[in-house]
């Protein structure tokens, strides 16, 4: 895929959960889409699993990671990922953000949760690229596609934007899922449907109006923290054309659709 001149495309990731790295399919999916990017000189990264008012920004130096999760396997919290930390993208995104409504914190423990070490370790894997985390300081949709929107410059500098989150989830709802390549509920294949054809055409108001705009929506989203990132990206790449998808298709049930602008 080409790629504006001297100007960083702009990612939606789903995620997955830690497991996924043993996903064959979607790590070499994950390893493609870096592939075929210019090589960031650092990533600014929104995850779900990051909520905090006001705006933080993540640990600057290297500190061990978040495993924010329970219950799964112990070597899933021997997972280590050393990127360097990005001080002077901090810097750039307090002034970007300076004399706005937007108020920037920092929390320098804070290490990369797994919304944004799981896809890195597929796409970067040498932990080479320079790293920063930054929180949802809101999930309204307008307030973030906003910060995406402020946050754009950067990719001019060579940074890569990247929103992870899940394109649907609800845990709770998957009860009668058996395996990772079970046919996906309803809602889930719904709401998936919904997304792609109105992102295809170009109509990110009913995105952002999602809620009332989407079928399915309440039970593909019980919260919209994982569906928020996209708003950030949309922002961030708006006037890039088109959302094209980069991975499609289903992992337990839940819609792994991710998206790339410019």
């Amino acid at each position: 895929m080409s790629v504006e001149p001297g100007r960083m495309p702009v990612l939606y990731l789903s995620h997955g959960a830690p497991p996924l790295a043993d996903d064959a399919t979607w790590t070499r999916q994950l390893a493609d889409i870096s592939a075929g990017l210019p090589r960031p000189k650092a990533v600014l990264i929104v995850s779900a699993h990051w909520e905090r008012a006001p705006l933080t920004l993540g640990a600057t130096t290297t500190v061990p990671l978040v495993y924010d999760f329970w219950g799964f396997d112990e070597r899933y919290y021997q997972v280590r990922y050393p990127a360097p930390g990005a001080p002077a993208l901090a810097s750039r995104v307090r002034g970007l953000l300076h004399g706005t409504d937007t108020p920037v914190h920092e929390d320098p423990e804070r290490g990369l949760d797994h919304g944004a070490y799981v896809p890195l370790v597929e796409m970067y894997p040498e932990a080479d690229v320079p790293v920063l985390q930054v929180s949802m300081p809101s999930l309204d949709p307008r307030r973030l596609y906003d910060l995406g929107r402020r946050l754009s410059p950067l990719r001019e500098e060579g940074v890569l934007i990247i929103g992870s989150g899940f394109f649907t989830h609800n845990l709770a709802a998957l009860r009668t899922v058996d395996g990772v390549d079970s046919t996906p509920p309803t809602w889930s294949a719904e709401f998936d449907h919904w997304g792609r054809e109105v992102l295809e055409a170009g109509d990110i108001d009913s995105v952002l109006d999602f809620e009332s705009k989407a079928p399915a929506a309440r039970l593909a989203h019980p919260r919209s923290e994982h569906f928020a990132p996209l708003f950030v990206t949309l922002g961030a790449g708006e006037h890039s054309g088109a959302v094209r998808t980069v991975i499609d298709g289903y992992w337990y049930g839940l819609a792994k659709r991710s998206l790339r602008l410019g």
